[in-house]
């Protein structure tokens, strides 16, 4: 039985006063049946491992270099991150590879480096509005976990995490219906088989993200390939979101 898991993504939000506001709130959550992370900015990861400290949050990155140290002006390594405390990191966010870049060399080199260093990725793939009309949806979340994930072990595999999240839904008030994230998901756990084995497959963890909310969280998670939520605006809303980790069953 794979465990759910509520991911936080903060984005760019929070100053130090909001960010102390919301990790406090966080850390009040009971113990449940899923895991809860929270993805706050880089400014704030070290007040969030005094914070979220002996509760049942854990806390990681939103995003990560993959190199130990170096002359990289304005990066963090996977190494610095781990001396904060973090056990996730969220590696190829669709913001990233739209507004910088990347590509899925580069978010494959991250992964591994986030896996190397002993934390675990939250890998994010998904199609655009256009890919999706055109037909390609398949084809492009395919694409991104296959290369996102070469070199990558199997034993590896199995404890990374898997976020689907369509770029048309992302920030857009419109999420997926249940319908279309879990055909996605079961594509992506198919995938996983093809590359890792049946093992693998059914051991990784698939989560489904793009305007998750309180009022539609329960609908995804009944979804037999989506494990949890990897959630943007409304884990900003520290009672909404502690509602949707209470919602989690295993």
């Amino acid at each position: 039985m794979r465990r759910p898991l509520i991911a936080g993504n903060w984005k760019m939000n929070g100053d130090r006063q909001e960010a102390e506001v919301l990790l406090k709130a966080i850390a009040g959550a009971e113990p449940g049946e899923a895991d809860l992370v929270v993805c706050p900015p880089f400014t704030a990861l070290a007040q969030a491992q005094d914070l979220l400290r002996d509760t049942v949050a854990q806390w990681g990155a939103q995003n990560v270099y993959p190199e130990p140290a170096g002359a990289y002006t304005g990066e963090i390594s996977p190494q610095m991150l781990q001396s904060l405390g973090c056990h996730w990191c969220i590696c190829g966010h669709s913001e990233r590879r739209q507004l910088f870049g990347e590509t899925d060399e580069l978010i494959n080199r991250k992964v591994k480096a986030v896996l190397d260093a002993g934390l675990t990725p939250i890998l994010c793939v998904g199609e655009s509005a256009e890919e999706r009309q055109s037909g390609q949806t398949a084809s492009i979340v395919q694409r991104e976990v296959e290369a996102g994930l070469s070199g990558v072990s199997a034993e590896e595999a199995a404890r990374l995490v898997i976020a689907y999240e369509p770029i048309w839904a992302i920030g857009a008030g419109q999420a997926a219906t249940t319908a279309e994230a879990e055909e996605v998901c079961s594509w992506i756990r198919e995938c996983m088989f093809r590359c890792f084995g049946t093992e693998v497959s059914g051991q990784v963890r698939i989560l489904y993200g793009g305007s998750v909310n309180g009022r539609n969280v329960s609908d995804f998670l009944k979804e037999p390939d989506i494990d949890g939520a990897l959630i943007g605006g409304a884990s900003l809303r520290a009672e909404e979101f502690i509602s949707m980790y209470n919602r989690a069953k295993a």
